[in-house]
């Protein structure tokens, strides 16, 4: 049974920040409640992104909070981080598991039910579902409804995640959904006062949880 949180699971954007400011954004992150930290470097080269990891590690350590690489299964590896999230254009999940053997975790990226099951049957521990709203991220996104988290719900035994533009204003839409937790970027990451908002975030993702069983690993 593999040990991890999804209830606020913060994606890393270093737009804006130099190394320093970047990293004292997650330090504040964790201590406000980050349950989870996923590292996504969309243009840093392997020695770059292998770097930061290790910097980034060293703080989720300090806090007990598992490291996730988003796509580099190699700078996962590199990097000793809990696991790796895949998207639908990265390393299929199976590949993934067997890089990185039974005990990492390996999160993957669904925005239908055949997504889902696919990502399941190849080893999944969680999914990553959205985008629920726009986002002001560079990375390509198309909405999900929020409906879509019940229909993968009923097609997978898996936790979920739901992310794409979520903050403390908007995530009320999640109310009465199969949500697990929250996953949320700029709403941190921009955030004056990272600590404050991710105890905010935390506190009302627990408000919109409704109970349901879902299996972790």
């Amino acid at each position: 049974m593999k040990d991890f949180d999804l209830t606020l699971y913060l994606v890393t954007d270093s737009t804006g920040h130099d190394l320093s400011s970047f990293l004292q954004t997650v330090e504040e992150a964790c201590r406000g409640g980050v349950t989870l930290v996923q590292l996504r470097e969309k243009s840093s080269g392997g020695r770059e992104y292998l770097e930061r990891a290790i910097a980034v590690k060293e703080i989720t350590d300090r806090y007990h909070i598992p490291l996730m690489i988003d796509d580099r299964i190699d700078v996962a590896i590199a990097c000793g981080a809990a696991g790796v999230h895949v998207g639908q254009s990265d390393l299929p999940v199976s590949c993934a598991r067997a890089l990185l053997g039974p005990d990492k975790i390996v999160g993957a990226t669904a925005k239908t039910p055949a997504q889902a099951l696919e990502a399941f049957e190849q080893g999944a521990d969680y999914l990553g579902v959205g985008a629920i709203f726009p986002t002001t991220t560079k990375v390509a996104t198309m909405l999900t409804p929020v409906t879509t988290l019940t229909e993968i719900r009923k097609a997978v035994p898996l936790p979920i995640v739901a992310i794409g533009g979520l903050n403390r204003d908007n995530m009320d839409v999640l109310k009465g959904s199969p949500a697990d937790g929250i996953a949320v970027v700029s709403a941190i990451m921009q955030s004056k006062n990272p600590r404050e908002t991710a105890g905010e975030l935390y506190e009302h993702m627990n408000t919109l949880k409704i109970p349901m069983k879902s299996n972790k690993g």
